[in-house]
């Protein structure tokens, strides 16, 4: 499969799928003048936590769960216009807001397409949440889940309500 865009943003980022070391849902984010690569979940992490304290955490959480909601296994171009809407509201931040919510959005899309999933978009759901609700690291969330069996996963998302 070749890549594929799911936006451009501000005519100057893109994010785009294409095919990474496991499948062919890899994000990659593309920077005007800057080489493409592959965001790690600690990068757009940390943003958001930055995003949060600066904006609230839990209408930062809020705006991410009605993005999560409507994500499925294929992009939407309604979730990706409700993006930019919700954006909008983080004034000078709006367009970081854009690319990153973009490229969080495009991975739960990846997460619900991996073979065999049990978790899919939800693994994303608990890194959000445990670094916007529960103030964990972002490099700490990164790494929550690896080595764990879905099941205990499952279970811990669970009692978080999702």
């Amino acid at each position: 499969m070749m890549k594929r865009l799911v936006k451009e943003i501000k005519n100057r980022n893109q994010v785009e799928f294409d095919k990474g070391i496991f499948d062919d849902w890899c994000v990659y984010l593309l920077r005007q003048g800057k080489p493409r690569y592959a965001p790690r979940d600690h990068e757009y992490f940390s943003f958001m936590q930055t995003l949060g304290i600066k904006h609230g955490s839990q209408k930062l959480y809020n705006d991410f769960v009605s993005i999560y909601n409507q994500t499925g296994k294929e992009i939407n171009s309604e979730t990706l216009q409700l993006i930019s809407d919700i954006s909008n509201a983080y004034g000078a931040d709006a367009e970081e807001a854009d690319i990153w919510f973009t490229v969080i959005y495009a991975g739960m899309v990846a997460e619900e397409n991996k073979l065999n999933t049990k978790l899919g978009k939800r693994i994303k759901r608990l890194g959000i949440y445990q670094i916007l609700i529960e103030n964990s690291s972002p490099e700490t969330s990164a790494v929550f889940s690896k080595g764990k069996k879905w099941k205990d996963l499952d279970e811990v998302m669970r009692t978080k309500g999702f």
